[in-house]
Parts: structure tokens; sequence; C-alpha cells
């Protein structure tokens, strides 16, 4: 690959977080509804209805491009796409073209700024859902159109994205930002976010672009990455082996992890644009979309590099944290509540239960466990039990009898008759071989099961080294 370079533009479609479609007055379905039930006149296409524009879709719309640092343009429009799918009933799709909702904004990816060219707004289309026999050749074909006329936000990338792995965490970035809004829960397994790279390669050293395929509708990271992976691979052998790479949509088969041809790629006459004649032009208010701007809580970004300088969170704790808003919410809570930054970070990031419960409580069981009064495996089953009863962990520490024994003199016993009883692990400890420490503080936990393993651990170190 050294003679080749990747291009990569991203097309993510987001669903925002309304109730209803984007178009009318059907709710969104809940995943797993019933085909067909959450319908109307106005998303089945009927002659003689009149679409209305969801403010709740839009406002998630502005939100986003402005915490994406957008320029918003006074006026915005819709336009009709024309194509014939069974899954559009009205043979066009409500979208936009040249007067998109915001342009030129940017996101930064590990210290490097990826241009937005876009964000805008349309509606979805239905889902098929094909089942047959290809022993019998029989096939048919259905249609759920509870989905069609969900609204959706397309975010559009500059092709500034050079591998998988920067594809991969520009898509994660997005869903944390998208998260932390508040625009969209993002959620890939249930649809709500879906990624189309445009992947091609050139000649390392060489300006010009060569010929994009496009992957549609990818809905998990991990196959975004494998799916980009296997698709450069194939135009680089077809480039290699003097063929030429077509512009074309491509899918990605899971199960046989390689992306296949679904149609040539349209450009933009084979849509046929027009503006949309049952929808106004919007002008958008300035002192609307300033209190917008006003109303954006702290960007990962931001908050990441806060989490460090404030807290003195190594960077990746700090990444892992600022991910979801809720486990930095989480986090800040319980610190503000007197348990350490980096032990809270350990049991956020190290324990996923942990972030199911109150900062009170998880302030709690980190003091309990940072202070030596019980260990981290009784924090473990505390935390379960706190979970499961909804009591508060110094009340279980008290009824299991978890309390830790600290008493150095009643240790040191304990530990010198570990060494007595233990004389090869000591001989090899003390010819070097570190690793008999760990035979010796099994042997302790044996002997004593409620000691504190850390004081446990100096005084075993202490005696051996006093030989």
């Amino acid at each position: 690959m050294s003679d080749w370079e990747v291009v990569i533009g991203m097309e993510v479609h987001a669903q925002p977080r309304t109730r209803s479609k984007m178009f009318c007055g059907c709710a969104v379905a809940p995943l797993n509804s019933p085909p067909n039930t959450h319908v109307c006149e106005i998303c089945l296409g009927l002659p003689g209805v009149l679409p209305v524009i969801n403010k709740a879709a839009v406002e998630a719309c502005l939100k986003t491009a402005l915490a994406l640092s957008c320029e918003i343009p006074l006026h915005t429009k819709f336009d009709r796409k024309n194509y014939m799918y069974p899954d559009l009933p009205k043979g066009y799709q409500i979208s936009q073209y040249d007067l998109p909702m915001s342009i030129d904004g940017f996101i930064e990816i590990e210290g490097r700024k990826v241009r937005i060219r876009r964000v805008h707004l349309e509606e979805d289309t239905g889902k098929l859902i094909h089942a047959g026999d290809k022993l019998h050749k029989a096939w048919e074909s259905f249609v759920d159109l509870n989905r069609a006329g969900v609204p959706l936000m397309e975010i559009v990338s500059e092709p500034d994205l050079r591998s998988a792995d920067e594809a991969r965490d520009y898509a994660m970035a997005l869903r944390t930002l998208l998260r932390t809004i508040g625009a969209s829960e993002a959620e890939m397994e249930k649809g709500q976010l879906r990624a189309e790279p445009n992947i091609s390669v050139r000649r390392a050293g060489t300006k010009e672009l060569g010929v994009k395929t496009e992957l549609k509708n990818i809905n998990s990271f991990r196959a975004l990455h494998r799916a980009i992976e296997y698709e450069v691979k194939r135009q680089t052998g077809v480039l290699e082996s003097g063929g030429s790479v077509k512009q074309e949509t491509r899918g990605w088969s899971e199960a046989e992890q390689r992306t296949f041809p679904q149609r040539s790629k349209e450009g933009a006459e084979d849509y046929r644009y027009f503006p949309e004649p049952d929808l106004p032009p919007l002008q958008l208010d300035r002192a609307w979309i300033e209190e917008l701007r006003k109303s954006l809580p702290e960007l990962p970004g931001a908050r990441r590099a806060r989490l460090v300088e404030q807290y003195a969170l190594p960077p990746a704790d700090a990444v892992l944290i600022a991910s979801e808003r809720q486990y930095a919410d989480l986090f800040e809570a319980a610190v503000k509540k007197g348990a350490p930054a980096k032990a809270t970070a350990n049991w956020i990031i190290g324990e996923p239960s942990a972030r199911e419960i109150s900062p009170v409580y998880l302030a709690e069981l980190v003091k309990l466990v940072s202070d030596g009064k019980i260990n981290r495996d009784q924090g473990r089953e505390v935390l379960a039990e706190t979970l499961s009863s909804g009591k508060a962990p110094h009340v279980i520490v008290s009824v299991r009898g978890f309390a830790q024994e600290s008493d150095s003199g009643k240790l040191e016993t304990i530990v010198r008759e570990v060494i007595s009883t233990n004389p090869q692990a000591v001989s090899d400890y003390r010819a070097g071989k570190k690793q008999a420490l760990g035979a010796l503080m099994a042997d302790l936990k044996k002997k004593a099961p409620q000691a504190n393993p850390k004081l446990a651990n100096e005084l075993l170190q202490k005696l051996l080294s006093a030989g």
C-alpha cells in the first residue's frame, strides 16, 4: 500500500430525536413494531396531501450544525429527489440540494480537522424484506413503510479521511457529539446512525482523485472498518492488474466479509432535483439560532481537555469518560462527592455496571475501596448488591461484615506465618524471581481473606527484604 493513498469522504445519516415523522404526524415507530402500522396518507404519498415541516427535526439539525461549527445560511429550502424504488411510495424523496441548512464546518479527530461540507435534512425511505428459497428460485419481497418519512440528518464530510481507522474514529466521534447535544440517540443497531463511505485510491504523491465507490447503509463501526479495508484492497488489486475501478454503489456482506455491486452510481442530474412545490422556503430566525447555540452543552473535545487538566486524568481515560455524556456527568458528580478522580474513572471504565448507580453511591463505593476498608473484589460484590437491592454501599459492607483487616500488628503476624510456611517461594523471591511474590500473596489471602491487600503487600515485601 505504500504506492497508494486512500481517500475517503463520509456520508452519515442520523435520525434526529423526534416523536413524529418529518412531514406528517405519524409517530416514529419503535423497533420491531408490526409492519405498516405507523403510516398515513402523507407518508404513503397519496394524491392531494400536503407535507408540514417538523420543527423539532429542524432544531436538531441546526444544533448539530452549530456543534460542528457550520455556517447557517439565511435561506434554505427543500427539494424533490426523484427515483423509483419500491420502498419509496411517492416515487421521490424530499431532501435538500443546492441550499442546504448548513455548510462549511469541521470536527476534530486526534487533533486533526476533518471538514464538514454540509448538514441537511431529508426523509427516510421504507424497508424492504426479502424472503425466498435459492433451491427453487422462489423469491418474495415485502415492504414495511413504518420508516418512510422518518426524519434524517445527512452529515457530509469532505474527502479528508485516509484510512479505515480514521473513518471509524470519525463516525464514532460524530455519534458522541450527537448524543452529547441530544440531537440523536444515534444507536447503530437500531438504524439511527448509518454510515456510507465514498472510497477511492490514487498513486501516492498525486493530487487527482481516483474513481470512487460508495458503500451503502453500514450499521456498525466494526463493519465500517472491515468494509473499507476490503474495498481498498479490491480497488488496489484492480488498478495494479491494469483494470479500471467503476464508479458504483456497493453493499457490504457481513456473512461473506466482502463488498458487492448494487447499481451504477447516480449523479445529481439522474435525480432530476427541483424545489419541493408543496413546502415554502425557510428563512431561519437569527435570534432562534443564537438561542440554540447558547443551549449547547460542553462539547466532547472541550470536555476531554478539561478532564485532563482539572482532574489530572490520563488522556486515554478522558477519551473513554467523555465518550458518553452520562459517563462524564456521573464521573464529575461522584468526584464532587469526595471520590478520588482516577479511582472513579477506573470504576466507570472497568466496571460497566458502576455506570448504573447514583453518583452518591458510586462515590461511597470508590471511597470504601480507596480507603482500604474493603478490597476490589468485595467492592464488586457490594456494587452488584447495591444494584439489586438499592441499599447504600456502607450498609451492605456493615451487614456482610466486609471490613478489611488493617491492623498492621495482626497482619505482620500472618505475614510471618506465610513466610515460614513457604520457604521455596521465599528463596525464589530473594533470588530475584519477583513473580514468587504472587504465590506468597495468594497464600496470605487464603489465610486472611479480609486482609488489606495494599498493607499486606507492603509488609510482605518489607519482611522479605529484611531477610
